[in-house]
This record gives C-alpha cells, sequence and structure tokens, in this order.
C-alpha cells in the first residue's frame, strides 16, 4: 500500500481569490495581509496537527495546549475569511480599518468583527424644539 505524501512545510494555504471577482483592482495592502494571513494559517494548521500527532503518541494529552493553538488558528482562519469577503466584494465594500484593533471592516458593519467595537458613533442632534434625539 503507498502511503500519499505529505505536503512541506508552508505549502498548504487558503484557495486563491478568482481574479475576475476583484473588479478594478483590490487594495495591494489588502493583498498583502491576506498573503501574510495564508502564511500564518498554513503555519498553525501544521503546528497544530504536529503538536496533536506528537501528543497521541507519546499517550500525553494536554487540551488546555490543545484548545489554545486551535482557538489561535480559528482567530487568524477568521480574519481570513473576513479579508476574502472584503476582497471579493471589491470597492463597494471596504471602508476603513477599526480604530481598535485595526481590522478591516464593510462599509455597513456596526461592530468590529473581530474585537467587537462599536464602529459608528453616536450623533446627539437638537431638534428645533430643544429635544435632542440619537441617530446613527
Amino acid at each position: 500500500m503507498r502511503v500519499p505524501r505529505l505536503p512541506s512545510r508552508g505549502t498548504v494555504a487558503a484557495p486563491p481569490l478568482d481574479r475576475e471577482d476583484l473588479p478594478g483592482g483590490p487594495p495591494p495592502e489588502l493583498l498583502e495581509r491576506r498573503r501574510e494571513l495564508a502564511t500564518r494559517f498554513s503555519e498553525l494548521q501544521w503546528d497544530l496537527g504536529g503538536l496533536a500527532y506528537e501528543m497521541a503518541r507519546r499517550a500525553s494529552y494536554r487540551l488546555e495546549l490543545l484548545n489554545r493553538r486551535a482557538a489561535e488558528l480559528q482567530e487568524v482562519d477568521a480574519e481570513l475569511g473576513e479579508l476574502d469577503r472584503l476582497l471579493r466584494l471589491g470597492d463597494a465594500g471596504a471602508a476603513g480599518t477599526c480604530t481598535a484593533c485595526g481590522a478591516p471592516h464593510s462599509r455597513d458593519a456596526v461592530f468590529c468583527w473581530s474585537c467587537g467595537t462599536p464602529l459608528r458613533a453616536t450623533v446627539a442632534l437638537a431638534g428645533a424644539n430643544g429635544a435632542g434625539g440619537a441617530v446613527r
């Protein structure tokens, strides 16, 4: 029985974006960030698999360590997914970055997908009769 060969470290990455989905060309800083995240995702996935294998080989599991590494992988995966979504939306999608954590957000976002910080400020407007109201 032939055993399939595993890819060398760093070759597993997120699927490439279809360039037809990106009208007018994406911002280079978003593409660079996506490349960094895809590389980081690949490394974390590789490391988590190796860690789980070594723990199984030694019959000594440390679930808190596995959970911590898996949570880190999930965070990178979530940011990579959000970045892919922004890139697919093109110019209409990217509106800026969160002031608290720097994560990119879309125009319609009310809260940061990464840290939960409100993105739209509440503005108090004074009415003609002196009563104020909050408008978003």
